[in-house]
């Protein structure tokens, strides 16, 4: 027999945290075919000795939903080791949706995502209205990974609703009659379940709340119902954390899921300082896999990393960028803008100069103990004393007066980190115990979202890296390491086919040197539909990344293959 391809002599991690092991990989028809000692050639082989063999990763929270559309790749997620990605989070997306109401969708993304409205409106054709069309659409084109869906809320309201589902009016007995009959529809042609959100920094561009931020229980509970009716799927949930902590509204979603019998899974945030709130949602987790019976059917989903903003002066974000007088300059490119910030009174102008209105986002931009320059080897567990703060002290001046100093370097090209969470008491400790429960996973990459201000879809080789190799303590060893990022997220999401390197299963796989793994910084590039911004982020170590059986980069270098294909609904594991 002649395979497709055989990865030969590698370590090959298998995905479910056993010991690693020496042998070949075959893969044919883009199905593992033979794991251990492979006797008949491949037509294309790859020499993996000294090298890890892994499944292909699996990112659960990405809103790859425009880029999916309007790109054949979709990196910076596909340059890590990520061979699926779900989107549709946070209840926003781009289906279903009447052409009366593309504006409203754009500026519920424009705002919750940081995706500039040009950007959307160059790069979507809304060949589609209903949601059943938009997946037709992610099928007709070919792309480098596999992508799954969920169907978001504020779409769904106000497609249901019209400007009352947009002005977050209560839903009548109608509208939710139809909510759930277009829930059973997404469900039975391939959504993956349903996701909504109550954050309250989820703003549109227009500066309002998004038009699921304070849908009844009644309304959550229907369109569940609706996913049952389907024949099931995954409820994806965004609590409201800064308004009040974990309780109540996340307990509603957690009692509307026990009713009806659904998974659910949510983003969980460590405070940096004060009272944790996270041991709140903990406990509430505990009370309810109890009750359920059933293994971890509610988990929550966290970065190995802070979560946080880029910022800089190429950037959507910057400690200046609501001052007017920093505003009058905002404009200029960017060469032309640094010689004016370097002149002593463009300088003193603007660190007298008070911040006008605008994003809560931005407002974090000054958060000075938090704050970090993100060099070339950029360290995501900075120590306390190199925060702006910190490096102010030492040199005698004011924090503002540090970071304007820090932004000019490189010519202007400098990134500062601003670590909003998971960095308590200035450690990844907490995120490194929590990761260890079998209710908490890996998560909230954001792929192909906030473009100007956020570059964490490259989790995956930092925890691998850090978690794996480098940190000195609370280590992981390299089988669990791969655990979390493949059969952990695939069981979550409910794609039995993936996330192992076993006979049958999807053949996604990664050739890793592992020595060799390492982030470089994030980059600007103008890759976007109307030349657009955005932040991009490549790493060392990938020797190779497998989505199908066919190579769609080798070295870090993207091939031509493009075998990614749309995902419709959960898939059953292969027969034994």
């Amino acid at each position: 027999m002649t395979y497709d391809l055989v990865i030969r002599n590698g370590s090959i991690v298998d995905g479910l945290g056993g010991k690693p092991f020496v042998g070949d990989v075959a893969v044919k028809d883009g199905v593992i075919r033979a794991v251990g000692a492979v006797d008949d050639t491949g037509a294309s082989e790859i020499d993996a000795t000294g090298l890890l063999v892994t499944p292909g990763f699996i990112d659960l929270h990405t809103h790859y939903d425009g880029q999916s559309i309007w790109s054949d790749r979709l990196n910076p997620s596909s340059a890590h080791g990520v061979t699926t990605v779900v989107m549709g989070n946070c209840g926003v997306g781009f289906a279903p949706c009447r052409q009366d109401d593309h504006e409203v969708l754009v500026d519920v993304m424009a705002g919750v995502e940081d995706i500039p409205g040009v950007v959307m409106t160059d790069g979507l054709p809304w060949t589609w209205e209903t949601f059943p069309e938009y997946l037709d659409a992610l099928e007709a084109r070919q792309r480098d990974i596999d992508v799954a869906a969920y169907l978001p809320h504020s779409p769904l309201r106000v497609y249901a609703m019209g400007q009352r589902g947009a002005d977050r009016e209560p839903a009548t007995a109608e509208d939710l009659a139809t909510m759930r009959a277009l829930a059973k529809e997404a469900i039975e042609c391939g959504a993956l379940g349903f996701a909504s959100s109550r954050l309250m920094i989820h703003k549109t561009a227009s500066g309002s709340p998004i038009p699921s931020y304070d849908a009844a229980r009644e309304e959550i509970l229907e369109i569940a119902k609706g996913v049952v009716d389907g024949g099931g799927g995954l409820i994806q949930f965004v609590p409201d954390v800064p308004a009040g902590g974990y309780q109540p509204v996340l307990q509603q979603v957690f009692d509307v899921a026990e009713d009806v019998g659904l998974p659910v899974t949510f983003t969980l945030a460590i405070g940096n300082a004060g009272d944790p709130m996270w041991p709140d949602a903990i406990t509430m987790i505990e009370k309810a896999n109890a009750v359920r019976g059933d293994g971890p059917s509610v988990t929550a989903q966290l970065l190995p990393r802070p979560i946080g903003l880029i910022i800089g002066l190429e950037l959507s974000a910057n400690p200046f960028v609501l001052y007017p007088s920093y505003r009058e300059i905002a404009g200029l490119p960017l060469p032309e803008r640094v010689a004016e910030m370097r002149k002593p009174d463009v300088r003193e102008r603007i660190l007298a100069d008070k911040p006008g209105q605008g994003h809560p986002l931005m407002y974090l931009a000054q958060a000075w103990d938090w704050i970090f320059p993100l060099g070339d080897d950029p360290n995501y567990e900075p120590r306390r004393s190199d925060s702006i703060a910190a490096r102010a002290r030492a040199r005698g001046v004011r924090p503002i007066e540090e970071a304007y100093d820090r932004l000019l370097d490189d010519d202007g090209h400098a990134m500062l980190l601003v670590t909003t969470s998971n960095f308590e008491n200035y450690s990844l400790d907490t995120v490194g115990e929590l990761l260890r429960r079998d209710d908490v996973v890996l998560g909230l990459g954001d792929g192909g979202a906030h473009y100007g201000m956020i570059c964490d879809a490259s989790y995956s080789t930092y925890f691998l890296a850090h978690w794996a190799r480098d940190r000195a303590s609370g280590r992981f060893s390299v089988p669990e390491a791969i655990r979390e990022l493949t059969s952990v997220p695939a069981r979550v999401a409910g794609l039995g086919d993936r996330g192992r390197i076993a006979v049958g299963y999807k053949a996604d796989l990664n050739v890793i040197d592992h020595a060799r793994l390492r982030l470089h910084k994030p980059i600007v590039t103008h890759d976007l539909p109307a030349g657009g911004r955005r932040l991009d982020q490549t790493a060392d170590g990938y020797v190779a990344t497998i989505v199908s059986g066919e190579i769609i980069a080798r070295d870090g270098v993207p091939t031509d293959a493009r075998p990614g294909r749309l995902v419709r609904g959960r898939q059953p594991a292969p027969a034994a």
